[in-house]
């Protein structure tokens, strides 16, 4: 018994971390004597659906797979797909048969995540957006959502012991309860023991809206810090919120009349792509929670497309080795591979393991992973209004 309910690392490399039928799939092929080579693919949809998501999550699946006997091929991280697979391997079924249930849950659900981060990204390009949504999944996930969220385009996140993991310092100022903890128009002491305390690179950003009026709080966190005050954020329950915008658009106006115009003003509390939309022009950055930490896995599969170099497949699924390509126009094709593809098209798919070895190069590089995104947000026209 571990002290929490966390499958270990060593569960999942191993393949003790599946689904019972694979362990008993792989006790009848050995017990038959049978080990065929086959190729697999990792898809969501056959065809394009005209839906784009956001490849992430290969990071760890390379690391589950490398130093097997297998060759791997995928898609970058920070890539859009629409249909055909995301990842092919190929080699001897049982040398990856017990680790389908891990590998889809590394790629279902960073994809997910990243898609959605992506969503909220282009939303308010021009403003900072942040992932607060860490407290609402298992702290066992919590790298991996933080993660997927920079893959999508966010500027940082908040989970501590997930930047650590990252190499990324989280950001993050206050929550009400450190006002509440000292007492309801005590908010001044609240915000000057934060400015007294907590190291001077974190940026001093007073959360003004725990007792009173909005523009109240925001206006005495400016007489108390004065100068050293850098913004202020807006995290009104939705049950009190009424008019978002309007309350925003007055803390803004009420700065302004008093010249304090460059305090920045962030907004957060269940927020999605259309509030982003809606307040983006109002308000200087963002912290999106269960938007983008909630997002739905999405519903990948892994399937043999051929089995000892001829095409099979089950019903309902595309047999033969394929390709995925980048149209000229944006769009996005699958052929067979081996086939000539699209004219102009670029092929997306590259070597990520050769031989058990790891060829990923930046195809799972953090940093190129978000440029990708951008960049093919822009190409393909993604959340385009």
């Amino acid at each position: 018994m571990t002290e929490f309910d966390i499958v270990d690392a060593e569960a999942v490399r191993s393949g003790r971390a599946t689904d019972a039928y694979f362990d008993r799939t792989a006790t009848a092929l050995e017990g038959a004597g049978r080990n065929p080579r086959v190729v697999a693919e990792v898809t969501a949809d056959q065809f394009p659906t005209g839906e784009f998501e956001l490849f992430a999550g290969l990071k760890d699946a390379v690391a589950l797979l490398s130093g097997r006997d297998v060759d791997v091929h995928a898609i970058p991280e920070g890539r859009l797909f629409d249909g055909g697979p995301v990842m092919r391997i190929e080699g001897e079924y049982l040398t990856f048969a017990r680790l389908e249930t891990s590998l889809l849950g590394f790629l279902s659900h960073a994809s997910a995540i990243a898609t959605a981060a992506l969503d909220c990204r282009v939303a308010a390009p021009d403003a900072s957006v942040l992932s607060f949504g860490a407290r609402h999944v298992h702290p066992a996930m919590t790298a991996a959502v933080e993660r997927s969220a920079l893959v999508g385009g966010l500027d940082g996140f908040s989970h501590v012991a997930a930047g650590d993991l990252i190499g990324r310092e989280a950001s993050g100022t206050m929550p009400h309860a450190l006002s509440i903890c000292f007492g309801r128009g005590e908010q001044e002491a609240a915000w000057r023991a934060f400015d007294d305390a907590v190291d001077e690179s974190v940026p001093r950003i007073a959360l003004c809206d725990t007792y009173s009026d909005e523009v109240d709080e925001v206006l005495r966190a400016v007489d108390a810090l004065g100068d050293r005050l850098d913004g202020v954020r807006l995290d009104t329950t939705g049950s009190r919120r009424g008019d978002f915008r309007h309350i925003v658009r007055e803390v803004n106006w009420e700065l302004d009349a008093r010249g304090h115009s460059d305090v920045d003003v962030y907004v957060s509390g269940g927020l999605g792509p259309a509030d982003l939309r809606r307040l983006r022009d109002v308000v200087d950055g963002f912290g999106v929670g269960g938007y983008v930490s909630n997002a739905d896995p999405v519903d990948f599969a892994l399937d043999l497309v051929a089995v000892a170099g001829e095409p099979a497949a089950k019903r309902g699924k595309l047999s033969g080795a394929k390709a995925v390509y980048r149209t000229a126009a944006g769009d996005h094709a699958v052929g067979l591979a081996g086939r000539e593809g699209p004219a102009d098209a670029e092929s997306l798919m590259e070597p990520v393991i050769r031989d058990g070895e790891v060829v990923a190069g930046d195809a799972v590089d953090l940093e190129a992973a978000t440029e990708r995104a951008l960049a093919d947000a822009e190409r393909v026209g993604y959340g385009s209004e």
